[in-house]
């Protein structure tokens, strides 16, 4: 009898998990709408004696009635396309699950309180908490989800008086870069003064209990506000309990025209320092001691071609990190009376890796890259290295930064297999303790990260990172995505994704580039990537593609592309200039018109990287050639391609996306669908509602699912 029934039970759990594990094949065949007959206009502008038609210039007017059906009538093909995928439903839920666990932010002390984010798993924003002293009651300080109805009202900065008394929070609607910021009483929550509008690109730094300095531009008197033109940013001193309108200039305007200025004070708010630049790379210091009624702002940079930075001071010695002389970076000391650069002296020196510093405890953290991966080292004041941190594994490390008082600090390391783990520090033993470990739905052992180098078409080496499940055969057949960025100095490291879980667990890779134009490598690798020498950066991303074909992870009919932002230009030029490479692509939030991104928002900062096609006739004819917008040519078989934007991105404002996608669907000649999916009441990403992150990214795995034909098995 026993015999039977443990046979049963084991008919029974067989059974179970074949049930658990069904698969679903994509639709064998799709219905696709007629794409939206995209009214073309007589516009042509003339650049160095060339004529370049611009037919779909009316979309860049984003508030305009035309441009609004025409997004309705392109979301409605797409929905439509998308709800006949079979598995679109399993895969929402399968991230619904994984997405629904406690996620914790490192605390932080402000006054008598600890602070700390939390999300209970589905929350569409996280909740600030706090607590007084280690045995206190835990209790909501700011809740965001309450910000709004809909949840896309987000907590988009905070920052807290030296004493922890007051707080200044910024606030940003639909995803906007335009915020409000409200004072409030920690103690009580009670508000102090009005609500400061029209902020932005804009820390908050407190000056006792008077008042804090902020960052702002004028708002566009023409046009849209979300795509007009900022260009001249300001440093303002608001003191509480007065008027928006009576707020002191500090720096900036037309004495000072900068792009970009940001203001922020020492610990021991002796010093104000002021960082000013016109781009995104490279900016002016300045400084303003603070502990001397009437004391002049002094300048310390007086150019735009280095980075610097004021991460401390010691009385009147400054802690300046720099990359002047020093491409990878490096830390230097000077006195505040005299300030200048012929008066730097090396404390910490360059090193063949890259740095970013931060300060804690009276110390300095250098944590550097190699190959992309975290290495951090501990030093006192005077320069002299006390330890090398020992991380658990290779990946990425951050948030070594506390007070100076402070004994102890969080950190925060993560890997492409290796969710999230919060570590508290102690800073005399350096001691590492696991602190928060993250509760997502994912078994690292079974996983694997590996990085290789291959060779570019220069015959420059470039990183790229491959993760995947442990024992996968190498024969061609594997879908894959292959991401990456290059551009403005930043640098892609080791970071762990739940979306990602969907293509792992399903026997997928993903595969990350460290492309030229990044950071990776210091400033010689950032510049290898810009101005007339972006196109290294796209044939490093072409290279990657092959590498993976070469090496039987994949095949051009399994491979799939996506970037965002700067990364969504990446994807364009890859998809114009080599089509037939790849499956699917993802341009997010891209630049992709690259004769006038520098007209709009604050785009013109970023002619460092991309220079523009008013510079010069070379400038001009070596954009046109990518600019993916131009690139695209009638007749051509391009890949399954789904465009993600968003109706309030005033950073890489729609009509980038907008007019990409209505030539593409003008001119694309083979079967594959190309479609746009545009977010209602959302930015460039910043503060997006649970929610609506899941149901894109539902969305996009379909998709690729779909158009690799690649079966979906569902996971219990």
């Amino acid at each position: 009898m026993n015999k039977t029934v443990n046979i049963l039970i084991l008919a029974a759990f067989a059974i179970a998990c074949q049930e658990s594990e069904k698969a679903i094949d994509p639709a064998p065949t799709m219905t696709l709408l007629p794409y939206p007959e995209t009214q073309k206009e007589n516009v042509v502008d003339n650049y160095f004696g060339t004529e370049v038609p611009d037919p779909y210039r009316w979309l860049e007017n984003d508030t305009a009635t035309d441009t609004k059906a025409w997004v309705e009538a392109e979301n409605k093909v797409t929905n439509n396309y998308l709800e006949q995928i079979p598995f679109r439903d399993a895969i929402y839920q399968r991230l619904e699950k994984l997405w629904n666990y406690e996620k914790y932010s490192a605390p932080f002390k402000e006054g008598n309180y600890t602070y700390f984010y939390k999300n209970d798993g589905l929350q569409n924003q996280s909740v600030l908490y706090r607590q007084k002293g280690d045995d206190g009651e835990v209790e909501v300080f700011l809740d965001p989800n309450k910000f709004s109805n809909d949840g896309t009202t987000s907590l988009a900065g905070i920052a807290f008086s030296k004493d922890g008394s007051l707080v200044a929070y910024q606030l940003s609607e639909g995803g906007s870069d335009w915020r409000k910021v409200v004072v409030i009483r920690a103690e009580d929550k009670s508000l102090v003064g009005d609500t400061l509008v029209d902020v932005k690109f804009s820390g908050l730094a407190w000056r006792a209990n008077e008042g804090f300095y902020y960052s702002s531009y004028d708002k566009p008197k023409e046009g849209s506000t979300l795509s007009g033109i900022t260009d001249q940013h300001k440093l303002y001193f608001h003191k509480l309990n007065t008027p928006q309108s009576e707020d002191q200039l500090i720096f900036g305007g037309a004495g000072t025209p900068r792009r970009y200025v940001d203001g922020y004070l020492t610990e021991d708010e002796r010093f104000l320092v002021i960082a000013a630049a016109n781009a995104t790379s490279g900016g002016e210091l300045y400084i303003q001691d603070l502990s001397r009624a009437g004391s002049p702002i002094v300048n310390v940079v007086d150019n735009f071609e280095k980075n610097h930075a004021i991460i401390d001071n010691n009385g009147s010695t400054l802690f300046i990190y720099t990359n002047l002389n020093a491409p990878n970076g490096k830390i230097v000391t000077v006195d505040a009376g005299n300030p200048g650069p012929e008066n730097w002296v090396d404390l910490i020196p360059e090193t063949e890796n890259v740095l970013s510093p931060s300060t804690g405890g009276g110390k300095i953290f250098a944590n550097y890259l190699k190959d992309a991966t975290s290495l951090v080292q501990q030093y006192d004041r005077s320069g002299k290295l006390e330890r090398t941190i020992e991380l658990p594994d290779v990946g990425s490390a951050g948030g070594f930064g506390a007070k100076i008082d402070d004994t102890e600090l969080y950190y925060t390391f993560t890997s492409y297999v290796y969710p999230p783990t919060i570590f508290k520090y102690n800073i005399a033993s350096g001691e590492s303790t696991v602190y928060k470990t993250s509760g997502v739905d994912f078994d690292p052992t079974k996983y694997e990260s590996k990085q290789v180098f291959y060779t570019s078409k220069d015959g420059t080496k470039v990183p790229m990172i491959i993760t995947h499940k442990k024992g996968l055969e190498l024969d061609g057949s594997n879908p894959t995505l292959l991401y990456g960025y290059g551009g403005f100095n930043i640098s892609l490291t080791p970071s762990f994704s739940t979306s990602n879980i969907v293509l792992l667990e399903q026997g997928g890779v993903y595969a990350v580039a460290n492309l030229r134009g990044g950071g990776e490598y210091g400033e010689k690798w950032h510049l290898a990537g810009t101005k007339l020498k972006k196109q290294n950066v796209f044939d490093d991303f072409v290279a990657a593609a092959e590498y993976l074909i070469a090496e039987k992870y994949t095949s051009s009919e399994k491979l799939g592309i996506a970037g965002g932002s700067n990364g969504g230009l990446l994807v364009g030029a890859a998809m114009t200039q080599r089509p037939e490479l790849f499956k699917v692509a993802f341009p997010a939030v891209g630049v992709l018109d690259m004769l006038r991104y520098h007209k709009f928002t604050a785009g013109a900062g970023w002619a460092y990287d991309y220079g523009t096609a008013d510079d010069n006739e070379e400038m001009f004819r070596y954009l046109f050639t990518y600019s993916p917008y131009h690139a695209l040519k009638a007749g051509t078989d391009y890949p399954a391609t789904l465009v993600t934007t968003a109706d309030h991105d005033d950073r890489v404002v729609p009509a980038h996306s907008f007019k990409f996608a209505a030539r593409l669907q003008a001119y694309h000649g083979g079967t594959n669908p190309v479609l746009i999916r545009i977010e209602t009441k959302a930015g460039h990403g910043a503060g997006k509602p649970t929610a609506m992150i899941i149901a894109e990214q539902a969305d996009k795995w379909a998709f690729f699912f779909q158009n690799t034909q690649t079966s979906y098995t569902e996971q219990r």
